[in-house]
């Protein structure tokens, strides 16, 4: 059985799927109608409603999934702004998840920003204000001794859950530490999208809100507030609760992978190096960004012709972000036949002090490898583009236009082909708009963004901006490693993740993409689960036999369709 064909513990459960994919359940009437998972509202047949003890309780008409689709969706377009429209789809959620998954895969573009990025921080602002039903669990750094209970309290047994995601809320997209409700509000914002972009099942996953308290003296001095009201806890007592989490996690539920997401730039990199070789284990703000921005840097290599062990990379802005993206370019060009040493060297990383250095004291660990000897010579951005004349220029530095048109213009009159990726977002923090980096070069540039950017035209040839969404990635890869079982998340399968995206597009066109479209997240995230699914395989990580990973992966993926429902002993 296909680990998206595993069901639920029935004697621990109010409902469970059968093998036919009907589900029987003990709740009757109001219950019932109060049970996201199993609610259809109108769509509930005539025999149903006589058998669950609903004859009465809705209106008579008997509907279909299509017919509710298109009044929810009238419904959410009457929304005045886009956080109303966030607001409206979580009381949906809470409601029905099937016609709440139904309307979010048939407007995935348009609704992806709302029930995401960015839409999904503002909506994180004014969680506590905010509250109504709570989704997950919330696991308190005060009681480190109750994760197990609170896991318990799922009703969940160790074959049922796929997939975890945890966020402590240090820095939440762009607005910093937001406490239980960021760690709340990220982490169900995050499987929302795992959800409508791959299929998998809204029923086997779990979002982790991790209370280490807050440094937010708004939200500490905020009646209505709902988290710890102290600030955040570091250091050992961190680390074991951090410890003691993935400790319960994964002995409860052995198959799942753990997702960690938005961990602030001291916790983040240490947590995924402490655990990566030991568990199925991923972090998107770095590996997923690493990935995203490496399916771009291979489309443009199709187009430039320039190999990566050829490449020379400046990172303008060596957080979290910038290293990881630059590990996974390392990685890429040792595949290309340069050491590790080599492939270091031929990066370049630019933060708030200039160029990082190896007599800079105040380094984080992760930036240590990097830095460049002090006898090369500093500087600042004009100046390491000027010396480096790089081939590609990374921007994960959130410094709204730092890629100045002399910046642009030095690094074009040094090669063919310039790769030129501001990543950084949302759109007030880019360091260049790409119709400028498409005008200054004569249309040269091969670029990729962070944010959405409409096409542009120069010279009578249309450029297509691709963004480097995650989305295009990540849900692919906990998809691949959810069919594959894999036992840990290896480089390997980042590459071939990177790989699948990139293979999607052909850059070679005149103003192609270098990214495929956000169009059809589907069809993207079933093509990177089988190329993860297989390098699992190929690095014998699989805990479970490939016979056909084509066929697995579309038998995993869920559908929002409603199913029978039948009564079952109370």
């Amino acid at each position: 059985m296909s680990p998206g064909n595993r069901k639920p513990d029935a004697a621990r459960r109010a409902f469970s799927e059968q093998e036919d994919g009907s589900y029987t359940t003990s709740l009757r009437g109001l219950e019932l109608l109060r049970e996201p998972m199993l609610n259809k509202g109108t769509a509930f047949t005539a025999e149903e409603r006589a058998e669950l003890l609903l004859d009465g309780l809705l209106p008579p008409v008997i509907e279909s999934l299509d017919e509710q689709t298109r009044r929810v969706y009238a419904q959410y377009r009457a929304q005045p702004t886009d956080l109303l429209k966030n607001v409206y789809l979580e009381g949906l959620r809470d409601r029905n998840e099937t016609l709440y998954y139904r309307l979010l895969g048939d407007h995935l573009r348009e609704m992806l920003p709302i029930v995401y990025d960015p839409t999904v921080a503002r909506a994180i602002e004014t969680y506590s204000h905010e509250y109504r039903r709570p989704r997950g669990v919330f696991l308190s750094i005060d009681d480190p001794g109750g994760i197990e209970r609170a896991f318990a309290n799922l009703g969940l047994g160790p074959d049922d859950v796929d997939l975890i995601v945890a966020s402590d809320a240090e820095e939440i997209l762009g607005i910093g530490d937001w406490g239980v409700g960021g760690g709340a509000g990220i982490a169900a914002g995050k499987l929302a999208v795992y959800t409508a972009a791959a299929g998998i099942d809204p029923d086997r996953v779990i979002p982790v809100a991790l209370d280490v308290g807050t440094d937010n003296e708004g939200l500490l001095n905020d009646p209505a507030y709902v988290g710890n009201r102290h600030s955040r806890v570091r250091g050992k007592r961190y680390d074991d609760f951090i410890d003691a989490y993935v400790t319960a996690a994964t002995r409860m539920f052995p198959g799942a992978m753990l997702h960690w997401e938005d961990f602030g730039p001291s916790n983040a990199r240490r947590i995924l190096e402490r655990y990566t070789d030991r568990i199925s284990t991923f972090n998107d703000d770095m590996q997923g960004t690493g990935a995203i921005v490496l399916a771009a840097m291979l489309s443009a290599v199709k187009v430039s012709g320039l190999p990566m062990r050829d490449q020379r990379i400046v990172v303008f802005g060596a957080g979290t972000a910038g290293i990881g993206i630059a590990d996974q370019l390392r990685d890429a060009m040792m595949r290309d036949g340069l050491d590790h040493d080599e492939a270091t060297r031929r990066i370049w990383p630019i933060d708030r002090q200039g160029l990082l250095t190896d007599d800079m004291d105040d380094l984080r660990d992760f930036q240590i490898p990097y830095a460049r000897p002090a006898g090369e010579g500093g500087g600042g951005l004009a100046e390491v583009v000027a010396r480096v004349k790089p081939t590609m220029l990374l921007g994960t530095s959130t410094a709204h236009g730092a890629f100045t048109e002399k910046v642009v213009r030095t690094m074009a009159a040094n090669v063919e082909r310039p790769v030129v990726f501001p990543i950084s977002n949302p759109t007030e923090r880019i360091e260049a708009m790409p119709g400028d980096l498409i005008r200054w070069t004569d249309g040269r540039a091969l670029v990729a963004t962070g944010v959405p950017i409409d096409p542009i035209t120069h010279n009578s040839i249309t450029y297509v901006i691709g963004q480097a969404n995650n989305a295009l990635l990540y849900p692919g890869l906990g998809l691949g490693v959810i069919v594959s079982r894999a036992r840990r998340v290896s480089r390997g399968m980042l590459q071939a993740a990177a790989e699948a995206v990139a293979g999607l597009v052909d850059p070679t066109l005149p103003g192609s993409s270098l990214l495929p479209q956000v169009d059809n997240l589907r069809e993207i995230s079933a093509t990177v689960a089988v190329a993860v699914a297989e390098q699992a395989a190929r690095e014998h990580l699989a805990r479970t036999e490939l016979r056909d990973p084509v066929q697995q992966v579309q038998d995993t993926m869920w559908h929002p369709r409603y199913r029978p429902v039948r009564a079952r002993e109370r």
